[in-house]
């Protein structure tokens, strides 16, 4: 069982709540209810209606864009404490993704008719969603402009650093599998185990089956064509 004070206060966390009282942020909370999922569990589907509201409290979420021949793509991986699904709540289509559980994770979800009445007696709610879907868009946007113009190599290189925090840590390869990886550099396996072993190759990473470590993050980083301020 969740504390309620701690409850609040990773709620407040939440851009759209910062500038909410605690008995504010209380009454959000009373619409909705925490749910505990099992990691690899699919949480909603993309295309089905609205499934509400979700704040993941803990463990981590995959949000997936499924192709027509079933392909899947990664568009964002969501930390605590993060909403997310706010599209669908607010114009009340389908739900634009699929999400998918990466870790045992903990969340919060309310039903759209529920925040809907909430954002009526708290506008100043609607608001706060407006810098942050802004935010969204501005990333979207960049990642439209790394698979329009990135090549899958230079879409890797930029993975690596992330996901390594430019060199300073290990990836471990349960965790990130070829399939993960490919999925979140919009490509097939195939081109990702290629990419990989060039790079291998070319000494900028060590890669066995357990770990990728990368050796030269600066050669990484011109590939990905970012700047020495992302080193």
């Amino acid at each position: 069982m969740v504390n309620i004070s701690d409850l609040i206060d990773r709620m407040s966390r939440l851009e759209h709540f910062k500038h909410l009282s605690e008995s504010e942020i209380k009454t959000i909370i009373d619409i909705g209810q925490i749910r505990h999922f099992k990691a690899d569990t699919h949480i909603f589907h993309q295309g089905e209606p609205c499934s509400g509201l979700y704040v993941l409290l803990s463990g981590q979420v995959h949000l997936y864009k499924i192709g027509p021949q079933g392909q899947e793509n990664i568009i964002a991986v969501i930390e605590p404490v993060i909403m997310f699904n706010e599209v669908a709540v607010l114009d009340g289509g389908h739900n634009p993704v699929t999400a998918v559980t990466f870790k045992d994770s903990a969340i919060w979800r309310a039903s759209r008719e529920r925040f809907n009445l909430v954002l009526e007696r708290h506008p100043k709610i609607a608001l706060g969603l407006l810098p942050i879907l802004a935010a969204r868009n501005r990333w979207l946007i960049s990642q439209y402009e790394d698979l329009s113009f990135l090549s899958v190599r230079a879409r890797m290189a930029k993975l690596l650093l992330e996901l390594s925090d430019f060199g300073r840590k290990r990836i471990n390869r349960r965790e990130y599998s070829i399939n993960e990886l490919a999925a979140r550099v919009a490509t097939v396996p195939e081109a990702v185990s290629r990419t990989l072993s060039v790079l291998r190759d070319e000494g900028l990473i060590n890669s066995t089956r357990t770990e990728i470590v990368v050796i030269q993050s600066e050669e990484l980083a011109g590939i990905a064509h970012l700047g020495p301020d992302f080193v």
